[in-house]
């Protein structure tokens, strides 16, 4: 049984990208439908960035409860005697998918009250301008089911694929949720893993290491690098966050490039042997669990792409162009499949652009940069260039300093006083380039870095902005001071007079 139905616009995913352009376009009037065959919301809300936040953010409230609280005076007790704080992991998790099924509910709202048409099942293109799309279980089409239908011909005057990434597996260490795990099986755990070693040192191997580890477990990282967040972060910030986990007893291990695993038993608590080359050595771990976390993949091998002859490149993203158009100017490309940076936050924003693109504006994607969080502890925010980058883009002159959150009044009231607020900008302008933290809550910081690079911001934009006091906010203020040479809560080497009287005006602003 097969039915048939026309839009005006065609999201294939609902992740954060696809609901995003959805709404958008039929906010302009647009008769738009998104076909999803698993999640409203994604991997992002459902499995993702909200699921992962919501443990972390567990993890640290217990951790804070047990070695913070008694220091500050506050002592939980239960009939005159210290009370053991337990974690009930299956409660914890019940509580983890409750916010992910509250947002995800929130985005059905959404939709049915934007009048999108939610169509559920496997989408493959049959041309260039038609879907086939197999239901995967019933689903709703504003508020109706469709499940009745085994498939659902669709046709469209604009396509939007939108159908995101996945984790990438290495030979040896096949993904299954049970033995080898990647986020979402570690983020549906029934009992806290005796021990657990992480394979890959990047964002979410450390978020994820991290939160298990502050739950009680032994975590390995296994690096094959000779650094953590290579790439991915300041070298300087990564430092910090490699301190804390040392201090919190997560082995690293540099160099570690795992090979195979075996299972030692036939029990339900069976534990593993993860084998990995060190060296020009074969070494050996035991542990209860494996996470394995190298990466995601653009998900360009499904949905037909290749076969209705949309242009894939070499390291399978959709190729487009700055309306995010492919070779088919009726189809475009958002989100992870689009290319790098592969976050939520980039996808909804081309989700938008190219929503108002269908609607006949006049839009592009001309960011100067995206923002990028990691959520380990302390959190990690970047926006902008790292000074290994700055060279590259013809920057050879730079001011930079840092300012530490123990000089900040509210960090130390938080007891959350490791790291800092570094900021780089060109000494000839003094045009801020990039700005990268560590430290607390720098999640909810670096939006303001963002703006001023947008902005082409200079570094007396963010020290002459008056920032309410006390809060962690003023250490970008007064990182921007220190860039400058005159910060007021640490000691500088004085500038000399002709550096104080010799600075550039807004004129100078590119």
């Amino acid at each position: 049984m097969s039915t048939q139905q026309n839009f005006d616009v065609c999201v294939i995913g609902a992740g954060p990208g696809g609901y995003v352009a959805a709404i958008r376009a039929a906010q302009l009037g647009k008769k738009t439908c998104v076909i999803e065959r698993e999640f409203l919301g994604g991997v992002c809300l459902n499995v993702g960035c909200i699921p992962s936040k919501a443990m972390i953010s567990a993890s640290h409230f217990l951790e804070r409860l047990r070695h913070d609280a008694p220091e500050m005076g506050i002592e939980i007790k239960s009939g005159g005697k210290s009370a053991e704080i337990n974690v009930n992991m299956k409660k914890l998790v019940g509580w983890k998918q409750s916010v992910s099924d509250r947002m995800s509910s929130g985005v059905s709202q959404l939709l049915k009250g934007n009048a999108v048409t939610v169509i559920r099942g496997e989408a493959e293109f049959v041309s260039p301008n038609e879907l086939k799309v197999s239901a995967s279980r019933p689903g709703e089409t504003n508020g109706k089911t469709n499940g009745a239908a085994e498939v659902t011909m669709v046709t469209a005057k604009n396509f939007v694929i939108a159908t995101g990434s996945r984790p990438i597996e290495i030979p040896g260490f096949q993904i299954d949720e049970k033995n080898v795990l990647s986020s979402t099986g570690a983020l549906a755990l029934d009992e806290i893993p005796k021990s657990l070693v992480v394979i890959g040192g990047g964002y979410i191997g450390l978020e994820i290491g991290s939160y298990l580890r502050k739950l009680g477990s032994e975590v390995t990282v296994l690096e094959a690098g000779s650094a953590l967040l290579n790439g991915v972060a300041d070298r300087e910030c990564v430092q910090i966050v490699e301190r804390k986990l040392k201090k919190s007893g997560v082995n690293v291990i540099f160099g570690a490039k795992a090979k195979a695993y075996k299972k030692m038993g036939d029990k339900k608590d069976s534990s593993y042997i993860v084998e990995y080359e060190l060296s020009g050595k074969t070494e050996k771990i035991e542990c209860d669990k494996i996470l394995l976390t190298v990466g995601r993949r653009p998900n360009s091998d499904q949905t037909g792409l290749k076969k209705v002859g949309v242009a894939i490149d070499e390291r399978g993203f959709v190729k487009v162009n700055s309306q995010r158009r492919t070779n088919f100017a009726h189809i475009f490309a958002i989100g992870d499949i689009a290319g790098q940076p592969m976050l939520a936050h980039k996808a909804s924003h081309e989700g938008v652009l190219v929503a108002e693109v269908i609607g006949g504006m006049n839009r592009a994607y001309d960011v100067k940069t995206v923002p990028a969080v990691v959520f380990t502890d302390p959190e990690i925010a970047s926006v902008g260039l790292l000074e290994s980058e700055c060279a590259a883009r013809g920057f050879n002159d730079l001011m930079i300093s840092k300012f530490p959150f123990a000089a900040n009044g509210r960090a130390v009231s938080l007891m959350e006083t490791d790291g800092f607020v570094k900021i780089i900008a060109d000494k000839k302008s003094h045009v801020v380039l990039g700005v990268h933290m560590v430290g607390p809550e720098v999640s909810n910081l670096i939006s303001e870095a963002a703006l001023a690079i947008e902005m082409g911001a200079l570094l007396e934009d963010l020290a002459l902005t008056i920032h309410p006091h006390p809060t962690l906010g003023e250490v970008v203020m007064e990182a921007a001071e220190a860039t400058l040479g005159h910060a007021i809560h640490i000691i500088q080497k004085p500038l000399s007079r002709t550096e104080t009287t010799n600075r550039p005006t807004t004129a100078t602003r590119t």
